[in-house]
């Protein structure tokens, strides 16, 4: 059983583990992006074409350095300027990024099947995590809320009867003036009890600010980005 995770190159790298490696890098980079695309709803071609191709470019780095500690530098160096080019990912794409490192490395040192065997489950622990929406529905409650109300009103405590009632939690971002003064515009961040009472909650929001303008739209999740 050992034996499926020795290295299929030795000393001297051969035209057939060569072809192995990259046949294997090219395979298992489309089950990653294969995997990206089945997980995310939103990406861009070139994003999942990046992903498909990592392994194989990693592992030709790889083998080229084979031990070469100067080169290991230069490629170092080569690889720290890809940074500074590039634009800022969410978490689940730098995730994906890392799974096609690794997978690139293995090949890169010629171990195949622990290349196919990581894959593979990563790629199934992303769906199945996807699926069952593994940490999703905390976030899929959270909503920003805008609320307009007249000067007279004190906003402080203000809508604490119907927050208690809809809301699970909820948080002041910001208050600001509008309309020279007479109006006050507030934010705040919410998350509901039951995302199918909406309309209700807003309803009964309504009643406390005069039916003046109400916004509840979807939360940006800036921790997401990294």
């Amino acid at each position: 059983m050992s034996g499926i995770f020795q290295s299929v190159i030795s000393l001297n790298i051969t035209i057939l583990s060569f072809l192995a490696c990259v046949l294997t890098s090219i395979v298992v980079g489309a089950a990653i992006a294969v995997s990206y695309m089945k997980t995310s709803k939103r990406y861009t071609n070139s994003f999942v074409v990046t992903l498909a191709l990592l392994p194989a470019v990693v592992q030709v780095v790889i083998m080229m350095v084979n031990g070469n500690l100067g080169a290991g530098v230069a490629v170092a160096g080569a690889f720290s300027l890809v940074r500074f080019r590039s634009i800022p990912g969410t978490a689940k794409e730098i995730g994906f990024i890392f799974i096609a490192l690794a997978a690139g490395l293995s090949t890169g040192m010629g171990y195949i099947a622990f290349a196919i065997i990581f894959v593979a489950i990563m790629c199934l622990l992303s769906i199945v995590y996807d699926k069952v929406g593994f940490g999703g529905k905390y976030v899929a409650n959270k909503k920003n809320l805008t609320v307009v109300i007249p000067e007279s009103l004190d906003y402080t405590g203000v809508f604490d009867g119907v927050f208690k009632k809809y809301l699970a939690e909820w948080e002041l971002v910001n208050v600001k003036t509008t309309n020279m003064g007479s109006l006050f515009k507030i934010k705040y961040e919410i998350a509901l009890k039951d995302p199918s009472k909406e309309k209700e909650f807003i309803d009964a929001l309504r009643c406390k600010n005069g039916n003046l303008e109400i916004i509840c739209s979807r939360a940006e999740i800036n921790q997401e980005i990294l």
